[in-house]
Formats: C-alpha cells, structure tokens, sequence
C-alpha cells in the first residue's frame, strides 16, 4: 500500500477534521472520519510522490531541483508514513479490543 502526503500542514488538517462535528454538505464530499482518513492518505501519497519525483530530478543532475529541498521532502513524506502507520495500528488495536469484548 502506498501512502503519500503533499505538505507537511496537511496531515494536521486532516486530523483536525475527525475531532471537530462536521456537518453535511451537499457537494458530495465526504465527511466525518472516513473524509478526513481518506484526505490525509491522499496527502500522505502526494508527499511520497513529490519525494520520488524530486529525487528522480536530483539524480538527473537537474540545477533547478535543489538537493535540500529534495532532503526536505523525503523527510516530509517520511515523518508522514510513520504517523499514518501509527494511525493504523492504533485503529487495528481498537478494534481488536472491541472485538474481543464479552457482553
């Protein structure tokens, strides 16, 4: 599975969306959770993309693409996978807790 983010705001927007009560809108976006996890993975896979695209242009000796913003990116992209991949494993956590409850 491949999980990119396109800045490093956007994760903390997403998150953002699933704390606060959104109300429904009649543009066919989805809301609530389920919106805010599909936005932050997009983002996450815009990131990853970005990272790969600079780091292809960095190794074509491109002057235009700066090794910096290049390092940047990665890290960006990175940091954002790992809280993704938290996000995960908290959510797979709480349902296992949930499933093996007794009632």
């Amino acid at each position: 599975m491949d999980l990119r983010i396109s800045s490093s705001i956007a994760p903390l927007q997403g998150a953002g969306m699933a704390r606060r009560a959104v109300a429904p809108q009649n543009e066919g976006n989805e809301v609530g959770f389920s919106g805010a996890l599909k936005g932050a993975l997009q983002s996450v896979s815009a990131a990853q993309n970005r990272s790969s695209d600079l780091q292809k242009e960095v190794q074509l000796e491109n002057p235009s693409v700066s090794l910096e913003e290049t390092m940047v990116a990665m890290q960006k992209a990175q940091i954002g996978f790992q809280a993704t991949l938290h996000v995960r494993n908290r959510m797979v956590q709480a349902y296992t807790d949930i499933m093996n409850m007794q009632v």
